[in-house]
């Protein structure tokens, strides 16, 4: 089975081909924010680079979030376009899984981290168990310092990862003494774990409906704001 994944929710555009159990190719590009502009070569590129076409794919992967609201929309807008278009399924993972899985042979907890402004975190908490990730707190925006006190309740080892150490990672490293921290290169969400973690999936039969949609977590800043101007309207009433 030939599986193309891709990933849009950060900051990072990033391609992947793999066939069942191997790696074909991968692109990774953390300079631009413009993915309406690089998915679509990036994906021409690889295909062309493995000398395979579109036709050869059997299912796509795509990140569903959390993240940017504009880059989950264009990554889910292109993959849902390949999917109808070729008439084969897709299947889209959490940002924080794909993060996750990276560091999956942590023996204590894994906690991915994104940034969501301000001191906020999109999070998740995870354990290895028996080579499974046990999801053990559902992805959830919260702001970092109830994140840590939630971690040190547990009493555990903790690695973080992901883009929220960027901002984040001194602060973790002065309040929390039992953080570790995944190498620089895990800490963006690679579209070989998106793959990996979809593929078995599609082998089983399990794909999405055509009309997912992303996980925001958060509503748009756009919608926030209105809504805050309504409630001071009506108070002003």
């Amino acid at each position: 089975m030939i599986i193309l994944s891709l990933d849009s929710s950060s900051k990072v555009a990033t391609v992947a081909l793999l066939k069942d159990d191997a790696l074909l190719g991968e692109y990774i590009l953390n300079d631009k924010k413009e993915h309406s502009v690089l998915l679509m070569p990036m994906i021409e590129n690889i295909l062309k680079e493995c000398n395979l076409t579109i036709d050869d794919i059997d299912g796509f992967v795509v990140s569903k979030g959390p993240g940017s609201f504009t880059g989950l929309r264009i990554g889910m807008a292109t993959v849902k376009g390949l999917s109808l278009g070729q008439n084969k399924p897709y299947i889209s993972i959490s940002s924080l899984d794909a993060l996750a899985y990276s560091v999956s042979s942590f023996s204590g907890i894994i906690c991915p981290i994104m940034d969501a402004l301000r001191e906020n975190v999109y999070t998740a908490l995870y354990k290895n168990n028996n080579d499974i990730l046990e999801n053990l707190l559902e992805p959830t925006p919260l702001d970092l310092d109830d994140l840590l006190s939630l971690l040190k309740e547990k009493n555990e080892e903790v690695i973080f990862t992901g883009d929220g150490l960027l901002k984040h990672k001194e602060y973790i490293m002065e309040n929390f003494s039992k953080a570790h921290f995944a190498p620089n290169h895990l800490n963006i969400i690679r579209a070989s774990s998106l793959g990996e973690l979809g593929l078995n999936l599609l082998k089983n039969g399990t794909f999405d409906d055509p009309n997912s949609a992303p996980i925001y977590l958060k509503k748009p800043q756009a919608e926030r704001e209105l809504e805050r101007r309504l409630k001071m309207d009506e108070c002003k009433a």
